[in-house]
């Protein structure tokens, strides 16, 4: 498929739902599924020359091979995720799922219990044949229904949130009614800020969960006939409280505040790229570990975290000696330099990793041009962002952003996450090492 192709489709700018197809009639076949804020933004965003850089090769042959375009609008991206996840589900494109390992999707559970939960499982502890999954060391939870996949676990935890607000469900991590002190204190936290059912009776509480069953479906549109269907039954039987909860949930659903997800949205429509971020830990020379840190569409991705156990020998001769302080400082950055070649080699030899739109790393030019000498021996042309501390390890300067094509407060971002990750490692292999 061409850019020019795309005047004949007529695409708007609203939120939905795109399918790009190949093949006519009965042939025809789903390629990929996606959603959006803007329809029209988001499938133009697809012809963009560095399409190959934000979103891979994998998506680069889809594009391609299209020769299609179907689309549905919704009134909200909280709607469209939802759909999105059910069309993936029923279609199974392979350019959704190509690329991607069993820890990558996640699905929204509703537990098979007198008092339901609604809980957010990833795909590889769900057994689809005997319809339960892992829960920890606890063994398994079987359930009624699983809703999914959703390819952002992050969108799923937020849409559950906000639809949560509007039909309170249970998410707590063992059964409801299970003893203990933390699992009771914090039910009883929620129900007081109303994100748990308070003064519920089993019957409401169940159409609470029909509710939520029904909007996880993607089935909104069934969702709101049956809820003024219900209003108006309530008002003629003069329950007139109940058809007031009615008209509010309704209103909810026509005015959900999805802003996180519009957020991100909008992020994906303005090209946000993946940018991979890498930090070091070592005191003293012990524990030495290397991290990488990934944020896309200016969301830290933990999903795709790594830690690299520094293989080099990065001992530093520490002293309170003055004359001493500048050697110490060299041998400092030689060593980090060192780390960081490591590192940046190593993850270079998983080529099944997809290649980000810019690295980051902690430093100034010297670290920068290291970064860079790495890539360049290995064929790569990715530029290299440094984000340079100040005394007290605060972001003083961003060198090289606007040339990479990204913003200095997604490098920052991409940066505190890889320090905070890389110290609380090495705090865990510290702790490790005393035991």
């Amino acid at each position: 498929m061409e850019k020019s192709d795309l005047r004949k489709f007529d695409i708007p700018d609203v939120p939905g739902v795109y399918l790009f197809t190949y093949g006519k009639g009965k042939n025809k076949k789903i390629l990929y599924v996606g959603k959006a804020t803007s329809l029209r933004d988001r499938v133009r965003s697809y012809f963009d020359d560095d399409l190959i850089v934000t979103r891979g090769p994998r998506i680069v042959d889809m594009v391609t091979k299209a020769d299609g375009l179907l689309y549905e609008t919704t009134p909200t991206v909280l709607e469209a995720l939802v759909r999105e996840a059910a069309l993936i589900r029923h279609f199974k494109p392979k350019a959704n799922s190509e690329g991607k390992d069993d820890k990558t999707f996640l699905y929204a559970v509703i537990t098979n219990e007198e008092i339901p939960r609604v809980l957010s499982v990833r795909e590889k502890d769900i057994d689809f044949v005997n319809k339960n999954f892992l829960v920890s060391s606890r063994g398994t939870c079987s359930y009624k229904v699983a809703y999914g996949p959703f390819p952002s676990g992050n969108q799923l935890k937020e849409a559950l949130r906000i639809i949560r607000k509007i039909f309170p469900f249970y998410d707590t991590d063992k059964p409801v009614g299970s003893k203990g002190k933390h699992q009771l204190a914090r039910v009883e936290f929620n129900k007081q800020i109303g994100q748990y059912p308070q003064n519920m009776n089993k019957k409401e509480y169940a159409r609470s969960i029909r509710n939520v069953a029904l909007f996880l479906s993607g089935r909104v549109k069934a969702l709101r006939e049956t809820l003024t269907k219900e209003m108006n039954q309530a008002a003629k039987e003069m329950r007139f409280e109940n058809a007031a909860v009615l008209r509010s949930q309704l209103f909810a659903l026509d005015h959900v505040q999805d802003v996180s997800l519009i957020r991100e949205e909008k992020s994906m429509d303005a090209h946000a790229p993946r940018i991979e971020a890498y930090d070091t830990a070592h005191i003293s020379g012990s524990n030495a570990v290397g991290v990488m840190t990934v944020v896309e569409n200016s969301m830290p991705v933990k999903s795709d975290y790594r830690v690299f156990k520094i293989r080099g020998d990065f001992k530093q001769t520490m002293t309170k000696s003055s004359a001493k302080k500048k050697l110490q400082d060299t041998k400092r950055m030689n060593d980090d330099i060192a780390s960081l070649k490591e590192i940046l080699s190593r993850r270079l030899s998983h080529a099944e990793w997809k290649l980000p739109k810019a690295f980051v790393i902690d430093g100034g030019k010297t670290h920068k041009k290291a970064a860079e000498l790495i890539l360049a021996e290995a064929g790569i042309g990715i530029p290299v962002v440094a984000v340079v501390k100040d005394e007290r390890h605060r972001p003083r300067e961003v060198i090289g952003a606007l040339r990479a094509g990204i913003s200095e407060a997604d490098a920052v971002l991409a940066n505190s996450e890889a320090h905070r990750f890389s110290l609380a490692r090495h705090r865990a292999a510290r702790r490790l090492k005393r035991t």
